[in-house]
């Protein structure tokens, strides 16, 4: 693994800056991209004290404490209270530590929640850290896939309206999230030849056009022609019924149609250990699978299960491509 992995804390009102002290104070091989004033005051609220070490670089060899970038907040932070004036803030995060991976200075980033509302009530638009990383390392199509354990669901759609969905599922963007998924599942997890169950849009898959023909006329032809090409598939499957154990145990990932069709099943399985995976980028970047939790920030009582399993998820699939 080349160089340390980069965790940015997210909303500063959430319990991003505690979730990422606590983990940053006992993981040397991890750096914060964050304010170095948002941490020190975490550490007094929740009585963790901390020695702060501020980096000129990210490649420095400083040791002795928390290691941390630094980058200025607008205003201080008040514990659930969102504040529009820190959104740019948020962003300066991100950016900076993808900059870093970009230019192979970082193995990867990982990322606490940040709160999508807020940034737009700033004037910023945003609809989530998948799309701002993908547009900042100008990649076109990315997948956002989340992870529990052997559980796998990558997604054809993320932040959509439920009605805008249809019409996002084309020939051509249906394939591309296909070669990504394939690609990284064997470049990146070190799965030789994946088994991809492919999900219907519709209720029991369109029921042989009865219930819509998205199936006929887009999904099968896709997946009959990367059959063709040679990827494992099955599908389309109907939702209701992909995801019975017995059948999950047969693939090594599923790709759901839209958001919540695919994720309220892998959070069921795994919330509170399941990690966001972005998919096609060209750095390793993972994520919590909760959000900023406002009504708790401050208290102490966050659970760190998901940054932790993110952070050895990140770890894990940075030593395999180095």
């Amino acid at each position: 693994m080349n160089g340390p992995l980069l965790l940015t804390p997210g909303e500063p009102a959430g319990i991003g800056p505690e979730l990422a002290l606590r983990l940053a104070s006992e993981d040397p091989a991890v750096v914060l991209v964050a304010d170095p004033g948002l941490i020190a005051r975490t550490a007094r609220r929740i009585g963790r004290p901390v020695d702060i070490v501020e980096l000129g670089d990210v490649s420095s060899d400083a040791t002795g404490g928390l290691r941390c970038l630094p980058v200025a907040m607008a205003e201080p932070e008040q514990p659930g209270v969102l504040n529009p004036a820190n959104a740019a803030y948020v962003l300066d995060c991100l950016s900076l530590a993808m900059r870093e991976c970009l230019d192979g200075r970082a193995a990867g980033m990982v990322t606490a929640p940040v709160h999508k509302g807020v940034i737009n009530d700033a004037g910023i638009a945003f609809t989530g850290h998948t799309e701002f990383l993908a547009a900042g390392a100008g990649v076109e199509r990315v997948v956002m896939m989340l992870a529990a354990g052997a559980v796998r669901v990558a997604l054809a759609t993320t932040h959509l309206p439920l009605k805008d969905v249809p019409a996002a599922i084309t020939s051509e963007q249906l394939g591309t999230t296909l070669d990504i998924l394939h690609a990284d599942l064997v470049e990146r997890f070190g799965i030789d030849a994946p088994h991809i169950a492919v999900l219907g849009l519709n209720p029991h898959a369109g029921e042989d056009g009865h219930l819509g023909r998205e199936e006929i006329e887009t999904i099968n032809p896709v997946i009959e022609r990367k059959r063709v090409a040679g990827m494992h598939l099955s599908g389309p499957l109907p939702a209701d019924t992909a995801f019975v154990p017995s059948r999950m145990r047969q693939y090594d990932a599923v790709l759901a149609m839209y958001h919540d069709q695919g994720l309220p099943v892998l959070k069921h399985v795994g919330f509170g250990r399941a990690v966001n995976v972005t998919l096609g980028l060209p750095f390793v970047r993972t994520s919590v699978d909760h959000g900023t939790a406002l009504d708790i920030a401050g208290s102490g009582k966050a659970d760190g299960g998901s940054l932790t399993a993110a952070v050895a998820l990140a770890r894990q699939l940075a030593a395999r491509q180095s």
